[in-house]
């Protein structure tokens, strides 16, 4: 549903951000960029499984989809049809 994207997006960067932050602040007190890089990916990885396997938070509101219609213009087989021609230009 929407609301459950939304709901996985805004977890997604909100981790992102903290991560990124955290992550810069100790690389930048340490002096060590590698540092930096460990804790954005394992914010990465945190966020990813949070936020890509479909929790039941995300299903919560689910969509109505229409019923399938029956229609009767679609009689003609598409072998029936004539095929279209392009012209040479």
């Amino acid at each position: 549903d929407y609301k459950g994207q939304k709901l996985a997006e805004q977890i997604f960067q909100g981790i992102m951000l903290v991560s990124a932050v955290i992550g810069f602040v100790y690389g930048y007190v340490t002096e060590q960029f590698g540092w930096t890089v460990y804790i954005v990916m394992a914010g990465f990885g945190l966020s990813c499984l949070l936020t890509l396997p479909p929790w039941p938070m995300y299903r919560r509101n689910p969509l109505k989809w229409l019923p399938v219609q029956e229609s009767g213009a679609d009689d003609k087989k598409p072998a029936d049809r004539k095929p279209k021609r392009h012209t040479k230009s």
